[in-house]
C-alpha cells in the first residue's frame, strides 16, 4: 500500500533555497498522512470533529436546484447602474441603421467561438418582447444594477436557477471553497446573481441556493426553460415550491414535533452560517467544500437562531427598519447637499 508524507517550510526565496542546499529527502522532517474521503487531501489536517461534521446535511443537499451565478462575458455592455443609458446601447445593437463594425467598435464588442455579433443582432430583431428583459441584478456586495437578461447577450444565464429570482423569492450566495481565506462568502439576494458577487477569485464564485422553485402551469418540460417562459406574466408562476430536500422536513418534524416551514429552515441556516462559532470549529473543512448544517436538536433553539437569521437577512437586503435611521449627519445649516468638498483649515475638517 503507498504511504503519503508530507513536509513544508515558510521564509523568503533566499531563505527557502538555503534550506534546499543544506537539506534531502532524508534529512527532512516528515509528517505521515493518512488522507481520508471525500477529499483524500496530500496536506496535514486537523481532523478533529470531522467524523461529525460529515454526518451534517450538505447545502448542495438542502437545495438540490442550484448553480454557480451568471456570466454575461459582456459586462460593460449588459449592465447598467442606469437603465436609460442600458436602453439606449440595446436600442443600437438592434438599430439596423448602425453598422456591425461601428457596434463592435463603440462598445468594444467581439466575436468569439460561441457567440457572433451579426447573428446576435438579428435575433433580438425578431423579438417582440425585447423590453421585457430588463431586470435587476445583485452584482457586487450591496451593489443592485441592471441588466439587459437575454441569452442573445448573455454568455451563460443559468436560467435552470435563475428564472425563480424573476419571482418573489430568496436565495443563499455561498462559496464553494475558500482557497487561501477564512469561510466569510456567505450572502443573500432575492435578485438574479453575478458570478463573482462575493469575490473576483475563481476559487470563491458564488453558487446560488434559491429557497422556492417556481413551475409551469401547467407543467410544459419543453417551455419549462425556455427564454419566453420566463417573462410571462407572473400568473403563470403561482405554483411553487420549496427547493429543500424532502427529507429534511420529514426529520425536524420528528426531532422537533412539530411542523417547520421553508423560510424557517432557510433563516435558521443562515444564522449558523454567520456563527462565529460555527466558523472557527469548522474553519478547516469549511476551505476545502461547501458548507454542511448542523441542526439542533432543540425546537425552541432552532427558532431563536431563526429570528437571528431573517434579521439579519433583512439588514444585509437593506430591508430592515433598523437601517431607517441614518448614520451619517451633517451638523451643519444647508440643504444637506454636498456640492462641493472643501478643506477648512480652521476646523481641520472637510465641509
Amino acid at each position: 500500500m503507498a504511504k503519503v508524507f508530507h513536509a513544508e517550510i515558510y521564509g523568503t526565496r533566499e531563505g527557502k533555497y538555503d534550506w534546499l542546499n543544506k537539506h534531502n529527502i532524508n534529512s527532512t522532517k516528515w509528517k505521515k498522512l493518512n488522507p481520508k474521503t471525500e477529499f483524500y487531501l496530500f496536506i496535514p489536517l486537523n481532523g478533529k470533529g470531522l467524523k461529525q461534521y460529515l454526518t451534517y446535511y450538505k447545502v448542495t443537499d438542502i437545495f438540490p436546484v442550484n448553480s454557480v451565478g451568471i456570466v454575461t462575458a459582456r459586462d460593460e455592455f449588459v449592465i447598467d447602474f442606469d437603465l436609460g443609458s442600458l436602453k439606449r446601447r440595446i436600442n443600437d445593437f438592434v438599430n439596423e441603421k448602425i453598422e456591425d463594425d461601428i457596434l463592435r467598435e463603440t462598445y468594444k464588442l467581439k466575436d468569439n467561438t460561441g457567440w457572433n455579433l451579426k447573428e446576435r443582432r438579428r435575433e433580438l430583431r425578431i423579438n417582440e418582447n425585447i423590453n421585457n428583459y430588463y431586470t435587476k441584478i445583485y452584482y457586487r456586495p450591496f451593489d443592485e444594477r441592471w441588466i439587459f437578461y437575454n441569452d442573445s447577450l448573455i454568455e451563460r444565464s443559468r436560467k435552470t436557477v435563475m428564472r425563480n429570482l424573476l419571482q418573489e423569492n430568496l436565495a443563499l450566495i455561498i462559496s464553494r471553497m475558500t482557497k487561501g481565506e477564512v469561510f466569510k462568502h456567505a450572502q443573500i439576494t432575492d435578485k438574479i446573481t453575478e458570478v463573482i458577487c462575493m469575490s473576483p477569485k475563481t476559487s470563491n464564485n458564488g453558487f446560488v441556493f434559491p429557497l422556492f422553485i417556481y413551475t409551469d402551469k401547467p407543467v410544459k418540460k419543453k417551455a419549462f426553460h425556455s427564454q419566453l417562459m420566463m417573462f410571462e406574466p407572473a400568473a403563470a408562476y403561482q405554483a411553487k415550491q420549496p427547493n429543500i430536500k424532502p427529507e429534511l422536513f420529514e426529520e425536524l418534524k420528528a426531532k422537533y414535533k412539530k411542523e417547520v416551514t421553508p423560510e424557517e429552515i432557510f433563516y435558521y441556516i443562515y444564522a449558523v452560517l454567520y456563527s462565529n462559532t460555527y466558523r472557527t470549529k469548522y474553519a478547516e473543512f469549511l476551505k476545502m467544500d461547501f458548507p454542511r448544517i448542523p441542526f439542533t436538536n432543540n425546537y425552541n433553539t432552532f427558532i431563536r437562531l431563526g429570528k437571528l437569521g431573517s434579521k439579519l437577512a433583512d439588514l444585509h437586503l437593506l430591508k430592515s427598519k433598523d437601517l431607517e435611521i441614518p448614520v451619517a449627519k451633517f451638523p451643519v445649516e444647508g440643504s444637506n447637499k454636498v456640492e462641493k468638498l472643501v478643506y477648512k483649515v480652521e476646523t481641520g475638517h472637510p465641509s
